[in-house]
C-alpha cells in the first residue's frame, strides 16, 4: 500500500487515465475527487454486496512506503 501525504487541492495520477484530487480535508473526513473513464467501475467497498469481492492486501502484497 502506498500512503501519501496531500493537501487540498493537491492530485495524485493512477496510470495515465486516472486522477484523484483532494478536494476538503475535515476533522473526521476527506473528500476525494475521482476523474476516470466512465467505463471504469468505481465503488466504495462498504457498498459491495459480497466483502469477499473487494480486493485485500492479503491477496496481493505490495510494499509499504511513506511519502510526508
Amino acid at each position: 500500500m502506498l500512503v501519501l501525504s496531500r493537501k487540498p487541492g493537491e492530485r495524485i495520477l493512477i496510470g495515465d487515465n486516472v486522477t484523484v484530487t483532494i478536494v476538503r480535508i475535515g476533522p473526521n473526513n476527506v473528500r476525494l475527487g475521482i476523474d476516470a473513464p466512465r467505463d471504469m467501475n468505481i465503488v466504495r467497498e462498504e457498498l459491495l454486496a459480497d466483502p469477499q469481492d473487494a480486493p485485500s492486501a492479503a491477496q496481493s502484497p505490495q510494499p509499504s512506503v511513506e511519502s510526508a
